[in-house]
Order: C-alpha cells, then sequence, then structure tokens
C-alpha cells in the first residue's frame, strides 16, 4: 500500500532534513507500507527548494514543487494532494509542529475503522496561537454548523483515495481545505494528537492570514452574514419608525426635539452600518468575480522527480 505525504513549505530549509529523518524512522520498515513525500514550497525566500531538491536526490520518495509566488498553505497543500499516486494522503506541516511520528496512527485509525477521513486532533495545545484556535474552530463548529470538525483544531490529518478523487472535482480558490472536507460528508474520526514546538524558523501564519482564513471559511460554507444584514436592516428600520412616532408625539405635545445631536447620531449609525453591510455583500460578490475569472489556483515554477502517473492508481488494499 503507498501512502503519499503532503506538506507545504514556507523558508523551512532548516526544518526539512529534520523532517525527512523523522519521516523515515515513523514509516520505514512497517510491514505492507511504501510512503512518498510530496513537499511544495510556497515560494520561499530562503533555500528551501534546494534543500529539497538534495532530499530527492538522495531519497527518491521524495518529490518538490516550487510556486511561482506565494500562493498561500491551502494552495500548496491541494497542490500536493493532486500529485498524489498513494491509496491514502496525509497532510502534515513541515515546521515538525505536528510530529511525524503520530502519521502510523493515523494510517491504523484509517484501517482499522474505515474512516475515509482522520483527523489528528490537538490535545492540551498552549502556544501563543491556541486561543484564535479554538474560537476558529468553535465558529466553524457552532455558527457555521460544520460539527465534524475536531474541536481542538488539527495540524494534520489523513484522506482516502475516495476522498482524493471527489476533492478534484472542486475549483474553489477562498475555501479552507478542512471546512471544505469536514462539509463532504465521508466517514471521519479522530485520534489524539500533540503539538510539538517549532525546531527552526518563524511561523508565516501572520494576523492578517488568520482574518482571511476566517471570513473564507464563513462566506464558503454559510450564509448567515447575510441573514444577519437582515435583521440588522429590519432592526434599524424598526427603530426608526418608533423614534419617529416619538418626535411626532413630542411635536404634538408642544415639545418639539431641539438641535441636531440626535438626527446626527441616527446619521452616523444607520451610516455605519450602511457601510459595514455593504463591506459583507462585497466579500460574497468579490469571490464570486474572483471565481468567475477561471484564473489557474497556482503555477508551478520548477519541480523535482517524476511527473506523477494518473492519479487513482494507488494500491487501495
Amino acid at each position: 500500500m503507498l501512502l503519499t505525504v503532503v506538506s507545504p513549505a514556507y523558508n523551512e530549509e532548516r526544518n526539512l532534513p529534520l523532517f525527512h529523518e523523522r519521516l523515515k524512522a515513523a514509516l520505514d520498515g512497517r510491514p505492507g507500507l511504501e510512503w512518498e513525500w510530496i513537499c511544495v514550497d510556497d515560494h520561499s525566500a530562503d533555500g528551501t527548494f534546494a534543500a529539497l531538491t538534495r532530499l530527492g536526490e538522495a531519497d527518491p520518495r521524495v518529490r518538490a514543487l516550487r510556486f511561482s509566488r506565494n500562493f498561500g498553505t491551502h494552495k500548496a497543500v491541494l497542490c500536493g494532494l493532486h500529485e498524489a499516486r498513494g491509496a491514502c494522503a496525509v497532510v502534515i506541516s513541515s515546521d515538525l509542529q505536528a510530529p511525524p511520528e503520530a502519521i502510523p496512527t493515523l494510517v491504523d485509525a484509517w484501517r482499522d475503522r474505515g474512516s475515509q477521513i482522520v483527523w489528528g486532533e490537538r490535545i492540551d495545545r498552549q502556544d501563543e496561537g491556541a486561543l484564535f484556535s479554538r474560537l476558529y474552530y468553535w465558529l466553524m463548529r457552532r455558527v457555521v454548523g460544520l460539527s465534524s470538525l475536531p474541536g481542538g483544531g488539527m495540524d494534520v490529518f489523513l484522506i482516502d483515495r475516495a476522498v482524493l478523487d471527489a476533492l478534484a472535482g472542486f475549483t474553489e480558490d477562498h475555501v479552507s481545505l478542512v471546512a471544505l472536507l469536514s462539509w463532504a460528508g465521508f466517514r471521519q474520526s479522530s485520534v489524539p494528537c500533540e503539538r510539538q514546538a517549532r525546531q527552526h524558523g518563524k511561523s508565516g501564519w501572520s494576523l492578517a492570514k488568520k482574518i482571511k482564513l476566517v471570513i473564507d471559511s464563513v462566506t464558503g460554507f454559510s450564509y448567515l452574514p447575510i441573514r444577519a444584514i437582515s435583521v440588522v436592516g429590519t432592526a434599524i428600520a424598526l427603530l426608526g419608525f418608533v423614534y419617529a412616532a416619538i418626535v411626532v408625539g413630542a411635536a404634538i405635545a408642544g415639545h418639539p426635539p431641539a438641535g441636531w445631536s440626535s438626527l446626527m447620531v441616527a446619521v452616523l449609525v444607520i451610516g455605519g452600518v450602511q457601510m459595514v453591510t455593504l463591506g459583507i455583500l462585497g466579500e460574497y460578490i468579490w469571490r464570486a468575480l474572483d471565481q468567475s475569472r477561471r484564473r489557474p489556483r497556482y503555477l508551478i515554477e520548477a519541480r523535482t522527480g517524476a511527473a506523477p502517473p494518473p492519479a487513482g492508481t494507488g494500491d487501495a488494499g
């Protein structure tokens, strides 16, 4: 059985040799298991692709691709999955925060439970990104409705060939891959996975990228923001009618409102709400426009190793 390990990489030159050694230690010698490692360099500024080239020359199981510019982690993962030849694929970051030693556990769960998607759920995460992660997965599970996502989040997951083939039919660009997999269904389960400290370098997961992930995830799988616009608009309209009735009643009673303060407050509040609602609508409209252009998801600048055979040739046994 062939297993494909897919890793995105951005400025991971020093981590890649360590990852490769730990990957070999975790997977070599397991009965009936062969593996390949596909690493996608998201146009790193350091020697990431050169390091991958050296690893590929020494180990033919290592294949690497380099993007022509920085397209983002999710595009890098999708690119690697498109190249996967295995009966199943494990997506794991190359920064060693998700341990390669967890991969056999995911494979065993796939074989023993019959799960088509196996999440490596984080346990006891205490780093600086833990709060954002918990808020994000709470939002996706409780508000958006993707309840199959693990509550603690994940850094590594496995999908089998049926899911890989299904992903090939999706052409959406601005979407969270893990949210898309949760939405897609299939048989899903989780195994615990302890998050580890980064060995070298600094994470490129900036606040701007986190905010974009939230916006992409919500707009890609929920109409809740648009429904909220309708509710807020209705509420403001009702408050306007109530306020108008109060003003008319006060004028009839001989106490017309004095000054412009109340009027300016109303104008500023309503104007602010209108700008927010236009921004929300704009997010949806822009995504539809960008999708209609049908530009390539990513462009590959260089690759190492041989090109893969057609997808679906992995042995599912």
